[in-house]
């Protein structure tokens, strides 16, 4: 069976640089927003609509004719919203059987449980994660401290209730992951390199 691990990470946390480091310190395969384009090929819906699904900001699909009832709308965006679901555990198993890999958020240690997935999620202190998105930004865009705390809040929250509606589990719960990394004025190279040896 293939070495699968995966990382769930709250923004801004250097989560996803460290999955990308880690995957390349490994030789693994990376698979981040690729999961998202493959969602879309297999459901025919557009990448941005299935983005904001999995980032827990559907989209309002209103009746293409006049007469249907709101009731009708509803049930048929929760139809889309499950079928994304669906279409991202069939892709997410499909890559795990390929290669050795990392995969980032999805719900793909709960969806891939049955591949016994190491687990690890990433986590750092507010100030922390608000300083690397400022970093990050590199003064291409004018946000204040307020707004990106805001912003690091309101992604956070729309990812654990993401997570929580499928898996039944708390997000970042340190009893559902192998390994808890918190990055709080850490280098995520360095901290690639620990794990790095102790995964190999």
């Amino acid at each position: 069976m293939n070495k699968i691990i995966t990382i769930g990470r709250e923004f801004g946390s250097g989560g996803r640089e460290f999955a990308r480091r880690l995957a390349e310190t490994l030789g693994y395969e990376y698979y981040d927003n690729e999961i998202i384009m493959e969602i879309a090929k297999n459901t025919a819906l557009s990448e941005e609509y299935v983005r904001q699904v999995v980032e827990c900001e559907p989209h309002k699909l209103y009746p293409i004719t006049i007469g249907n009832s709101f009731s009708y709308v509803d049930n048929y965006a929760q139809q889309q919203i499950q079928s994304i679901y669906y279409a991202q555990s069939k892709i997410l198993k499909e890559l795990a059987e390929k290669s050795n890999c990392i995969m980032v958020g999805r719900c793909a240690d709960y969806i891939l449980r049955e591949y016994n997935p190491y687990r690890i999620f990433i986590y750092a202190s507010l100030d922390s994660k608000i300083k690397r998105c400022v970093a990050r930004n590199n003064g291409s865009e004018k946000y204040s401290e307020k707004e990106i705390k805001k912003y690091i809040e309101k992604i956070d929250k729309q990812r654990a209730k993401y997570y929580e509606h499928y898996t039944d589990q708390k997000w970042g719960n340190k009893e559902n992951y192998d390994l808890c990394i918190n990055t709080t004025n850490l280098v995520i190279k360095d901290v690639v390199d620990v794990v790095a040896k102790m995964l190999k």
